[in-house]
């Protein structure tokens, strides 16, 4: 699999300093939660699933969840077991490598059926996200998940999803991220990421954002973000784990209340002010807003619910120019410490407190590649929306 691999070999040049690179299901942990990207969540009774995920995987989809808990009603769940076996059966006989499928299982014992239920053809499957997640519940489903890794004779792997209310409530939350943490550390060869479920922690006081506010504008949620950062994502920690930004769940414009959040100054090109007006009908301005935010507290990645996001999280997830210049520049100069001016003349890039932030840079440039000098997210956006 390979992030942009639907560009020609000339518009590759043309948009990238260093392309991204190939990666296998087979990677180290670190490298395939970052190459996630934008996580496409369908439900499980789509009927025309394996035609789906082909027509999206030529479109630059790289991972989807298969839902069989919220996504589908109480009472389709034993067809939509079926389904999700005989489609997942029939994408795997095509042969396609990639996207990374996971299915979003309501319980433990749906693991070892659906690994059963696609015998040969399992290996279209890369592991299971895990609704409810806490200390409580987790142990059932990550030793269905190493018990069929076991039967499989390669590694499944995990994505708990924090969304319980003792995770969101105060008295309760930092006992229960830390049992969380403790729980994964034993799991730690299946653990890929982890994931908030903001959706439902909203419920939990009756709110729901709107499409002109991001999830950080939402303090009870945007508190709890910052205290799953703080426990699971240390970089300095050996048992850090990747967290994945919460769903952008807008997919159609609406009136609005406020302004749009795009500068026109990106958007110079008569064609490129015509995009802006379509990603503000289509609300995609604060999926932006909300991505950046992402990446800004230390998440990786984003949970969509429709296919035209995923241009939007892809293209905010290549490298700059500027970023890597800056990162070389850090790793280049650890041993020695000390300051020097960016290359870009416009910062300082101190080696020993930026380091780890460097290092993150080139992980995520070795899966999105980096950007030529004079290419911007408007140029890569605008190559992933023509797919």
């Amino acid at each position: 699999m390979r992030h942009y691999d639907f560009l020609s070999d000339p518009e590759r040049e043309r948009l990238f300093f260093r392309a991204p690179q190939h990666f296998t299901s087979d990677e180290e942990l670190g490298v395939i939660a970052v190459a996630l990207g934008a996580t496409l969540y369908c439900p499980a009774t789509r009927p025309q699933l394996a035609a789906d995920l082909a027509r999206r995987a030529a479109q630059g989809l790289i991972s989807v969840v298969v839902c069989l808990e919220d996504a589908i009603a109480d009472e389709d769940v034993p067809a939509a077991e079926v389904n999700v076996v005989a489609q997942l059966r029939a994408y795997a006989a095509t042969g396609a490598d990639g996207p990374l499928i996971f299915v979003r299982v309501r319980g433990a014992h749906q693991i070892p059926m659906i690994v059963a239920g696609l015998k040969e053809h399992a290996r279209a499957l890369s592991g299971f996200v895990l609704p409810k997640f806490t200390e409580e519940t987790g142990p059932a489903f990550l030793d269905a998940i190493t018990e069929a890794s076991t039967t499989l004779g390669r590694r499944l792997l995990a994505m708990p999803v924090l969304e319980s209310p003792d995770v969101i409530f105060a008295e309760s939350r930092t006992d229960a991220l830390l049992g969380v943490r403790r729980l994964l550390a034993k799991y730690r060869d299946h653990i890929l990421a982890v994931r908030i479920g903001a959706t439902d922690l909203s419920a939990a006081y009756g709110l729901r954002r709107s499409r002109d506010l991001s999830v950080y504008d939402v303090r009870v949620i945007a508190d709890l973000i910052a205290d799953v950062v703080n426990v699971l994502a240390r970089v300095r920690d050996s048992s850090r784990f990747v967290v994945t930004g919460p769903v952008w769940e807008y997919f159609s414009g609406a009136e609005r209340m406020f302004k749009p959040q795009l500068r026109e100054s990106p958007f110079v090109e008569p064609a490129e002010r015509a995009l802006r007006a379509e990603l503000i009908a289509k609300d995609l301005d604060g999926l932006i807003r909300e991505v950046a935010l992402d990446k800004a507290n230390g998440l990786t990645g984003k949970t969509v619910i429709h296919p035209g996001h995923i241009a939007v999280v892809h293209a905010l997830s290549v490298v700059t120019h500027e970023e890597y210049c800056d990162a070389a520049d850090i790793l280049g100069t650890r041993a020695r410490g000390g300051v020097s001016a960016s290359a870009y003349r416009n910062k300082m890039n101190e080696s020993k407190p930026h380091t780890a932030w460097a290092e993150r840079i080139v992980q995520r440039a070795q899966v999105f590649g980096v950007a030529n000098e004079d290419v911007s997210f408007v140029d890569l956006l605008a190559a992933g929306l023509q797919r």
